[in-house]
């Protein structure tokens, strides 16, 4: 067999792969969501999304990143000129990353900022941490969390959230499921954090994750 014929075969299989994925999928965008953490956040979004009944084959979370804001935006900028390449680009990219202690944290948002296609990609930060997102499903805090003798302040604000959800841990498949019927309060509590935090020019504490809820709240729509 020539390779010409190799290539068109090839080229044919690519197409009707192409064909199949895009039969499968629901009328509203295709969506990537890529996460820093590998199991705590891809846990909670996967549950959410199979909560709000929305079409796997539209909306996809991806926690194989590695743990660093900056390997979180490369690598949702190497997913998204993937799919372009066979013709099947993504309608919107959400980066999903902490600020922490991480080193990379103002260069993943500049190279956010100038991603292109614009209107595509969308930082999607929390500050210190995801879980001041889910503290905010118990309690309204601007308190900002610190670093205290050999805790991170990501730790000290663990320690705040398990006064209210004793059986939290990282990596648990169940966290969506427990604070599922306080989504609406946390995401009013997220908006006014994030206008208090705005007004003082202080990000400890705020987060984004209202922004991406609501997104998938509504993309049916």
């Amino acid at each position: 067999m020539g390779s010409d014929d190799l290539f068109h075969k090839r080229k044919a299989r690519r197409a009707q792969d192409l064909a199949r994925r895009k039969a499968r999928r629901a009328s509203y965008d295709r969506v990537l969501i890529v996460c820093e953490g590998a199991k705590t956040e891809p846990n909670y979004l996967r549950n959410l999304i199979d909560s709000l009944e929305l079409n796997t084959a539209n909306v996809e979370v991806d926690g194989d990143s590695s743990s660093s804001p900056i390997s979180v935006v490369e690598h949702s900028k190497k997913r998204y000129s993937e799919d372009k390449r066979t013709g099947d680009s993504f309608d919107r990219v959400f980066c999903v990353f902490d600020k922490d202690t991480h080193a990379s944290y103002k260069q993943a948002l500049s190279v956010v900022l100038a991603a292109k296609p614009k209107k595509v990609f969308e930082a999607v930060t929390s500050v210190p941490c995801f879980e001041y997102w889910l503290l905010l499903h118990y309690k309204y805090t601007t308190k900002p969390f610190v670093v205290s003798g050999s805790k991170s302040s990501c730790e000290n604000l663990i320690d705040e959230l398990k006064k209210y959800f004793p059986s939290y841990s990282k990596g648990n498949n169940d966290i969506y499921k427990e604070i599922e019927g306080q989504t609406a309060q946390a995401i009013a509590w997220s908006k006014q954090a994030l206008k208090e935090a705005n007004k003082i020019e202080r990000d400890n504490p705020s987060t984004l994750m209202h922004e991406l809820v609501e997104y998938l709240q509504h993309l049916k729509d």
